[in-house]
Formats: structure tokens, sequence, C-alpha cells
């Protein structure tokens, strides 16, 4: 990790003499988990594959406030990322600089708060769930440097879902003349409830120093302290669109626009040679480059956001159409836009594996897929299918050239083909047979919320920046191993 840009000196310390500083970026490394896992087989590659597809849906519903016919939840959702081989993780330095902590935590573009376990921590149902990081996953105690936010914060109204301060004073047992003159700021914010689809979390609100490398630290960077879960023993660093996410709390050089390259794996640890690498302030200058410097890097293609009334934090896009080999399928109209009550749209999400398409949607295009696939006389493998929880799946070796182009297509002219991998992916079933599975996923009943999601296995071998500033997500296909090596060099 190394410092590449200089932000604002009342929010960063930066040991490095300023004067020395270029603005490339902030260079941090996203570590997948399945890394942690060692060798991968066969058999625990469909597992995973298997497990995957169902959090993957999980995490949709999540998304779209509902839990199995269950009508929405009162409270506020956090978006957690899923199992082993689909999340991305980054480590932040929390505390005093003479004695930082490490904390591993989940990248998660779907969700726009920093928080970890604290000890005491307790965490229900979380027996024989992997913790990235090793110790480092280990509970803090609260940062001795740290203080709890007040209950009349902008900050605790935000965490709330912008519950009024009154409420919040009353929560945290003010008295009533307090919460009448307004004056209740010696008191802490109440402790936040999220729930999140199979579990929920309870934490504090606190304000500490936070480090993102060895050189750049945050003085009063607001984060939670989580003393129970359920199902969840690692947090999570938001990089959503609010004002609690990591991004927004940096200075403005760093803050407006960020990008992640996911070196692809297919789901096999070997493969997962170099880190991924997560750019902070990353200029446009900068990013034509990195793309002049790389023979095989086509320009970003750029797809404006959609706001969300209800969930003004997720980064939404609009699907248009989905080409399979020469024909393209236009797609639901709710993928193009977002109503009032938060409904429709793609949304980009780097917690999900799979891209999440609506019934309608996904079922023309996995018929246009079966229907090319035939034709080039592939065998289907209902095994497969039944194995992994994807579909179609057909019997498949990696010599085989016939499988038919994807292609996404989003407003503003923005075409991504996809590379084949990162839409049908090669491995052998329990039988030893060669497969290979459709690697996008149907949402299953209908519901509010996003109508679909782009998951982060689609996302593999493409830079993808969130220009912030701009309102747009850009494309651009990337050897995500060489961008490391450019950027760690520098």
């Amino acid at each position: 990790m190394r410092l590449l840009c200089f932000g604002s000196i009342l929010i960063l310390i930066l040991i490095a003499a300023a004067s020395s500083l270029q603005c490339h970026g902030l260079l941090l490394p996203l570590t997948n988990t399945l890394s942690s896992l060692g060798h991968t087989n066969d058999t625990s590659i469909h597992r995973l594959l298997h497990s995957s597809s169902l959090r993957s849906a999980a995490r949709h519903r999540r998304h779209r406030g509902r839990r199995h016919g269950m009508p929405p939840p009162r409270h506020r959702q956090l978006s957690l990322p899923l199992a082993p081989g689909s999340d991305y993780t980054l480590s932040l330095l929390v505390g005093p600089p003479s004695t930082p902590s490490s904390v591993s935590l989940f990248l998660d573009t779907g969700s726009d708060l920093v928080w970890f376990p604290c000890a005491p921590f307790t965490c229900i149902l979380c027996e024989g769930k992997a913790t990235p990081g090793g110790n480092h996953s280990t509970p803090l105690p609260p940062p001795i440097d740290s203080r709890r936010i007040p209950c009349a914060s902008p900050l605790c109204s935000t965490a709330h879902s912008s519950a009024p301060s009154s409420d919040l004073c009353a929560a945290a047992r003010c008295p009533l003349d307090a919460i009448e003159t307004d004056s209740c700021a010696s008191h802490a914010c109440p402790p936040l409830y999220y729930a999140y689809g199979d579990g929920s979390l309870i934490a504090n609100l606190r304000r500490g120093r936070v480090g993102l490398a060895a050189s750049v630290a945050v003085h009063n960077f607001t984060f939670a302290c989580a003393h129970t879960a359920l199902a969840e023993p690692v947090g999570v660093a938001g990089f959503g669109r609010g004002p609690l996410s990591l991004p927004a709390q940096l200075a403005p050089s760093l803050s407006g626009r960020f990008s992640y390259c996911l070196v692809a794996h297919s789901f096999r640890a070997d493969r997962l040679i170099r880190p991924s690498p997560l750019i902070l302030g990353r200029s446009t200058d900068d990013a034509a480059a990195a793309a002049s410097s790389e023979t095989t890097d086509d320009d970003f293609v750029y797809t404006p956001l959609l706001h969300n009334p209800k969930h003004p934090y997720f980064y939404s896009v609009a699907l248009e159409a989905v080409s399979v080999g020469g024909r393209r399928i236009e797609a639901q109209p709710e993928l193009g836009y977002v109503d009032r009550d938060g409904n429709g749209g793609m949304v980009v999400d780097s917690g999900t594996t799979f891209t999440m398409l609506p019934r309608d949607t996904f079922a023309r295009v996995a018929d246009e897929f079966a229907r090319a696939m035939a034709a080039a006389r592939f065998e289907r493998a209902e095994d497969a299918e039944a194995q992994t929880g994807l579909a179609p799946c057909y019997r498949y070796s990696p010599s085989d050239r016939a499988v038919p182009p994807v292609a996404l297509h989003f407003r503003g002219n923005a075409t991504v083909a996809l590379p084949r991998r990162n839409y049908f992916m090669g491995f052998k079933s329990e039988q030893g047979r060669g497969v290979g599975c459709l690697m996008l996923m149907n949402v299953g009943e209908d519901g509010g919320g996003p109508a679909g999601t782009l998951g982060n296995f689609q996302q593999q071998g493409f830079e993808v920046v969130y220009d912030v500033d701009a309102g747009r997500v850009g494309f651009a296909r990337r050897r995500c191993t060489d961008l490391w090596d450019t950027f760690s060099r520098r």
C-alpha cells in the first residue's frame, strides 16, 4: 500500500512530504476470501457455486426489502456480503497511531456504513463461519481515542434512517426539558439495530482515527462498533452513496471517484496471484494513462446513475437489453427506471456474486442461450444444475468454442461485452464430468426494490469506476494484475 494523492491536511495525516506526492489516487489491496481457503478442488468448486447462488438470491431479496413472502421489515436493512469466494476484503487501521489495530472488512458498495465487531462481542449462530484475515478479524476493544456520537448529531439521524433528533434523544433517555430546549448533545446516539435477511446486529456509533494505509488516516471518522450480531462475525466497509460510507468521509480529492478491478478467479484460489486493486480518488487523466499502457484495454463506457429515493446509497443504473449471440433481448421496463417507492433499476453491487435478472428477462435470456447451445449440439447437464443452483448447464470442455457471446447494454450507449468466463464457467461435476453453467440468475418471485443486481462475478476483469461527482458508473476491460503492478510502482 502506498500513498499516491495529497488530500486536505485538515483531514488527512501524511507522513511522507506533501511536495513529493502526486495526484494518482490512493491504492489499496482487496483480498478475495477464496484465497484463505487454499487449494480448491472440483468438489469444493461446485459447493462454492451452490452456496454463492443461494446467497446471491438471498442478498437480492434483502435489497428488495422482502424475506420469503414476508412484508418489508420496519427496520433499515444492512446489505451484507456472502460466502467465501464471493467476498472481497480490505484492511483498516483503527485506533491511535502509536498502537493501531488492523481489522479486515468486507468491501460493500450495497451499503453505506463502516462497522466492525468490538469487544465484548457475542455472535449468535456463527459457528463454522470463516473469518478472513485470521486474527485481524478478532473483535477489537472500542478504540481508546474514539468517542460516542451524540444523539443530536445529523450522523445519528442518518444512521437511524432519518429519525428526528427528538425521537433519538428520547431513545437515549434524555430528560424532557433537555429535548424541549434542544440541549441533549451530551447524550450518546442510541444503539443501531440493523436487520439483514437471515440475521441482524446491534452497534454503537463512534468517531475516531481510522487509517487507510501506513501513511494516511482520517481523524474524525464515524464508524459503528457492533457488540452483538446474528450470523455475521465480520464487519463491513460500506462504499455506498451515503454520508457514513467510507468514500464519503475522505477528503474531497479522494471521495468523489473510486474504482476497483477484480482479478478473475473462476473459484480457484491458485488464480489469485496478486491482490485486486482498489483506487480511491481515481482521476480521469489517470484512467486514460492506465488504459493507454495496456494493449487489451478499451476506453471506459459510462452509464448514468439513477436516483433511488428509498435507498439513496444504492448505485442504481438502467439496463436496457442483453445480447445473446447475435440477438438483442430487450430488458423489462422496470430495469430502466426507479420509481418514487424505490422499485426498479439494476444495482451495481460488489457484495453479490452472480448477476440477478427479473424473471421474464432471465427466462428470455436463458431460452435464447439454450437455443444457441442446442444448435451447437451441447448436451444439457441437469445434474450440474441440481448441484450448483445455476441453469442452464451443459456438458462442456474448455476446448469448446461455440458458446454464444453475451453482452449487457446499459443506458448511455454503454455496452459491456462479457468475457466468456464471466457468464459461462467450466468445472467438473460431482460425477467427474466436464460441465459449464450460465452464471446469471433468476430473481425469482416478484417484489419491490431493485429489479436486478450486477454481481461481482460478472465484474471480474473490468475496472469499474464509481464516479459519484459526475453521477455515473464506468466499465473498462483490464488486466487487473497489470493494473495493480502499474499503480504499486508509482
